[in-house]
């Protein structure tokens, strides 16, 4: 799984192969350029989400359900639900929680819309963990992971993302639970694993903060700067476009032209 947040993002993620793409709300701050995932909006994920279901034809695309559209009550987050994949265009949604919403997903799930769930760390409820923190790394803490994990699958999740929690701890989670779990920052010993393509493709400026577990596949900022630099360069020079690059006029059109141009200046 790779997240994806526009037409261009998705397109790439869907011809690599990926098996899913998820619409996250990490959009707010790589794509948005939010302070956290807690200022996007349920319009502008939606959004998001129809541009990214454009672009994908193999991959099973699911939308994140942001801050705000879906704790007040389960009706609340059955109604963003239908919203996302029906105007979102994607074929599942995700939100973070899991005892305290196991009825929520229920709801969800009852509707026929597939549910991924997310514990461990989650980022919409930083200010009330202490910030971005390694969950789990106590025996409390771990049990906490494993009971929320285990709600969220007794809902009727057909998966689950462990963010932020110690490999040994996730993969015996993951071994007590029946269905996939998809890991970030949280080892090998997961089902599978999901990375924020901004993060993971390198398209950022140098000097930007990179969570410990993200491992950088690539430089797109160094190869987009090195293309506009030499795009910008030869403008300047006249380098570009050459004759290459444009519409050739038949010779005896152009000296029509000219003449026209010549006979109106007289």
């Amino acid at each position: 799984m790779i997240t994806a947040h526009d037409f261009p993002s998705a397109h790439v993620a869907d011809h690599a192969g990926m098996d899913m793409i998820l619409v996250g709300d990490s959009l707010a701050m790589v794509a948005l350029g939010m302070q956290d995932t807690s200022e996007v909006v349920l319009e502008e994920m939606i959004l998001h989400c129809r541009s990214v279901s454009r672009a994908t034809n193999a991959a099973f695309t699911i939308g994140d359900l942001p801050m705000g559209s879906y704790e007040i009550a389960p009706e609340q987050a059955l109604e963003s639900a239908i919203r996302v994949v029906k105007e979102g265009r994607v074929q599942g949604v995700k939100l973070e929680g899991g005892v305290e919403f196991a009825s929520t997903i229920e709801k969800i799930v009852r509707a026929g819309i597939p549910v991924l769930g997310h514990v461990g760390l989650t980022p919409q409820r930083q200010h009330s963990i202490g910030g971005f923190r390694v969950q789990g790394k106590t025996t409390t803490g771990a049990v906490k992971v494993l009971e929320d994990a285990l709600a969220v699958q007794a809902a009727g999740c057909f998966a689950v993302v462990l963010e932020a929690v110690p490999a040994e701890v996730a993969a015996l989670v993951t071994k007590k639970l029946k269905i996939p779990t998809i890991g970030i920052g949280a080892g090998n010993g997961c089902s599978g694993q999901v990375l924020v393509q901004v993060d993971m493709s390198g398209n950022f400026p140098p000097g930007r903060f990179l969570p410990k577990f993200v491992k950088q596949y690539g430089n797109v900022w160094a190869e987009s700067m090195k293309a506009i630099e030499t795009y910008k360069s030869e403008v300047k020079t006249r380098q570009y476009p050459t004759p290459a690059h444009t519409y050739p006029m038949p010779p005896e059109e152009l000296t029509e032209f000219e003449k026209m141009i010549e006979a109106r200046q007289v």
